[in-house]
């Protein structure tokens, strides 16, 4: 006698069985259709900006993670993508971008000038944007590739895909906006 005729299934009801069934937590369903479907608002700057049109042109296709709309407005995405150079004075828009996100939004920072200012090390340039705004996923490089840019989109799903849907109304992520000056109403 094998070991797979000694298996039994228990607890699971008959009509949910066989063919077709799947069985799944509400948090690992929803994960998966945010994963699939985030939409990108890009903000970008300098060459990063060119390298973002590069990878979602047709040889890379970043349609292929379902973000191949753009999304302008702030208020009909969920991905917020700073690539490039941020003065100072575009701090404040920045945030406000951000704010008017809806709940859940991620950040990627993309170039090594949105994660540490890069070579310009001046009064008026922002040493990272993760001075201003919370980021999720950061892409180095100056300017990133195409694949990298895609892998860090690929580590953002992977992230979106495994946050537990209360995460957002936690006192931790309360606490973390407001270390920002962020006041979610």
């Amino acid at each position: 006698m094998s070991t797979k005729d000694t298996i039994t299934l228990d607890g699971i009801p008959q009509q949910a069985q066989g063919q077709g069934f799947f069985l799944t937590s509400l948090d690992e369903l929803v994960g998966m259709g945010r994963k699939n479907s985030l939409w990108p608002l890009p903000f970008a700057t300098s060459c990063c900006g060119i390298e973002f049109m590069a990878t979602m042109a047709s040889h890379y296709d970043l349609a292929q993670f379902g973000s191949e709309r753009m999304s302008f407005s702030p208020r009909q995405a969920d991905m917020l993508m700073v690539m490039g150079t941020i003065a100072k004075k575009m701090g404040p828009i920045l945030r406000q971008v951000y704010t008017q996100m809806a709940e859940p939004k991620w950040v990627i920072a993309v170039g090594a000038c949105a994660t540490s200012g890069g070579i310009f090390d001046s009064y008026s340039v922002l040493q990272g944007i993760d001075k201003i705004l919370p980021v999720d996923v950061y892409v180095p490089g100056c300017p990133p590739r195409p694949e990298q840019i895609l892998e860090g989109i690929d580590k953002l799903r992977e992230l979106v895909h495994n946050e537990p849907l209360r995460r957002r109304n936690s006192p931790e992520y309360q606490q973390l906006l407001k270390s920002y000056g962020i006041d979610i109403k």
